[in-house]
């Protein structure tokens, strides 16, 4: 099992200094990947429920939760490292135009030379939906469309798609991604119809807020539809972060004795320094840990 992180990337704390000081330090003490969130904006009242607090309501006040755009975030962490993998956290892909996510994320795989890990997920605000002009109606049927768009630009010398929710006329698009046939598409989210985008569409699935008694029928659950579309489990890799919930050693056994591929620590600093001290301490702590399992 490999090690990722997730470090919240909110102005104002998060400067060029903070950014190059994570890539740096993460590639430097073994951290196998970098995600990044996306709220493009939050608001201080709203009617949708977050997923991951019994509330349902985010933590923390609006300005700690807006986090810096995911795409131009990564092409500068790329720029200042050159092994460690880098990805959305999920991009929520149903609120954006598919072609200029797919150049995103082409521009990103390029310029990292093919490091991308492009994380997917339909969102649950839809106030936020709202202030870009989306629909949060039949999102996740959207989330499909959009993602055969994206490969249709991605894999075609003269790419062209139609059906009931977009239409791309024949164009040609460049770069293509330096990963072939495209960079892996990791679907996020808990429900029984992110597990079967998952199946359906995807090279891996992040796991997000469960523990591993809480995953365990999640991936019995992912096993089985993939059976039912004679993919192996081997098609996929599973993602999982603990966060919000306290983890150790004996929890990170047991999601490396579940099958977990890759467990991505969410943790906070709100300064280089803390930063610095946070990923030493974790890499210390876990990385022999988890490389004797």
């Amino acid at each position: 099992m490999k090690l990722g992180l997730c470090i919240p990337l909110v102005a104002p704390y998060a400067s060029p200094e903070y950014i190059r000081t994570l890539g740096i330090t993460a590639e430097s003490v073994g951290f196998s990947s970098l995600w990044v969130g996306e709220h493009v904006v939050l608001f201080d009242e709203y009617d949708s429920a977050y997923p991951l607090a019994e509330d349902g309501k985010m933590p923390g006040n609006t300005e700690e939760n807006v986090e810096l755009e995911p795409f131009s975030t990564l092409a500068y962490l790329a720029a200042h490292t050159s092994r460690i993998r880098i990805g959305t956290g999920v991009c929520v892909l149903p609120q954006r135009n598919p072609v200029y996510t797919a150049k995103e994320a082409a521009n990103v795989d390029w310029l990292s030379g093919g490091r991308l890990n492009l994380g997917i997920g339909v969102g649950w605000l839809a106030e936020e939906y709202g202030a870009l002009g989306a629909s949060f109606a039949r999102r996740g049927a959207r989330c499909r469309s959009y993602v055969e768009v994206m490969k249709r630009l991605w894999c075609d010398a003269v790419s062209e798609y139609e059906d009931d929710h977009y239409r791309l006329p024949a164009c040609r698009f460049y770069p293509k991604p330096v990963q072939k046939p495209h960079p892996p598409i990791i679907f996020g989210g808990n429900s029984d119809a992110a597990l079967k985008r998952a199946a359906d569409l995807g090279q891996g699935w992040y796991a997000l807020g469960l523990n591993p008694e809480q995953l365990a029928p999640r991936i019995e659950k992912l096993g089985a539809l993939l059976a039912q579309r004679n993919r192996s489990r081997d098609a996929i890799s599973i993602f999982a972060s603990p966060y919000p919930h306290e983890y150790d050693h004996e929890m990170v056994r047991q999601y490396k004795e579940l099958g977990v591929d890759e467990l991505v620590l969410l943790e906070f600093a709100p300064d280089v320094d803390e930063l610095e001290s946070l990923l030493n301490n974790l890499a210390e702590e876990y990385m022999t840990f988890v490389s004797s399992l």
